[in-house]
């Protein structure tokens, strides 16, 4: 995600537990690049600094890694990456109390921060080949109407599809696809299957 950005143009901080990890990885990108748009701080350093966070950490980290940025996400866009899957069996979903981790986050976050859903269903291989175009929809919801088109203007600029699919609650379908996606690369030993929906306004 950070890559994807970075080529179309938009800086980019890398946060981190470690500064130095951030550092390390922020010059590595800048360097495949070619350019100086990414960063790397430790998290609440990164998180203070930043208009819009992106969370991409396993949902075993989920619950500490927001409580460790809290103060620092107060009225900002949040959007929350992680998926709740059953760290035994990836193919399956283990949904917290609150229905997903979208509201978890929400829920604990409070409504001064705006947290969208979003990038569940994209396989990292495919966000990884930087000249491979994805061929498949973001699906992006949020309680927010202004930070759920933050979100899918930066969807936009990585140059994926987004689709506005609502509300938060609706984050319980999106991120139990990746399981079933999983499923199916599973099966048909491939890498990067996604979705793509029809019958929508191009």
């Amino acid at each position: 995600m950070a890559l994807r950005w970075a080529k179309a143009g938009v800086e980019v901080i890398i946060g981190s537990r470690q500064q130095a990890r951030a550092a390390s990885v922020a010059d590595e990108l800048n360097l495949e690049l070619g350019t100086a748009l990414i960063t790397g701080m430790a998290n609440a350093e990164a998180a203070a600094a930043a208009d819009v966070v992106a969370l991409t950490v396993p949902f075993s980290a989920h619950r500490s890694t927001l409580e460790s940025v809290q103060a620092q996400l107060q009225g900002k866009v949040l959007i929350d990456v992680c998926v709740p899957l059953d760290p035994e069996n990836p193919r399956k979903m283990l949904m917290p109390p609150a229905g997903s981790a979208t509201e978890e986050a929400q829920e604990l976050l409070g409504d001064s921060v705006k947290v969208v859903a979003a990038f569940q269903n994209v396989s990292a291989s495919e966000l990884r080949a930087l000249e491979h175009v994805i061929d498949c929809d973001v699906l992006v919801c949020g309680n927010d109407r202004a930070a759920r088109q933050t979100t899918m203007d930066l969807v936009t600029k990585m140059g994926m599809h987004p689709i506005d699919a609502g509300l938060a609650f609706n984050a319980r379908v999106v991120e139990s696809l990746t399981a079933l996606l999983i499923g199916l690369n599973i099966r048909h030993k491939v890498k990067g299957s996604g979705i793509r929906l029809t019958g929508l306004p191009s």
